[in-house]
């Protein structure tokens, strides 16, 4: 069954940044909307970026500006570059397709800001 692998997440301190990985096997990222969603803690899972597969971008309120949601063809992997990042950006971040029904999720990679 296909399997997104996300990768990237640590701990950094307010204003630093990361870089987010996720690949799955066995499919192409080409052919579907994809997104970033995270879960805070105590919350209910959110998108934070999305990525039709035409290339359209849209983000929530809360990163735009400051996270960027990418992909390589080549590598069949999403990134998200996020910048300027805030305590309330903690939270497990995964990958996804951008439309429902969701595949099985993975494990995420958590990213925790504190100073």
């Amino acid at each position: 069954q296909d399997q997104f692998v996300e990768s990237g997440g640590g701990l950094v301190r307010p204003g630093e940044s990361l870089r987010l990985s996720c690949t799955v096997s066995g499919s192409t990222f080409l052919d579907y909307a994809m997104a970033w969603y995270r879960q805070a803690p105590g919350k209910q899972r959110e998108l934070v970026a999305f990525m039709g597969n035409r290339g359209s971008i849209r983000y929530s309120d809360s990163v735009k500006g400051r996270f960027t949601i990418s992909r390589d063809s080549a590598k069949n992997t999403l990134h998200l570059q996020m910048r300027h990042l805030k305590p309330e950006d903690t939270g497990i971040y995964y990958c996804n397709v951008g439309t429902p029904p969701p595949w099985p999720w993975g494990q995420g990679t958590l990213v925790t800001v504190s100073s």
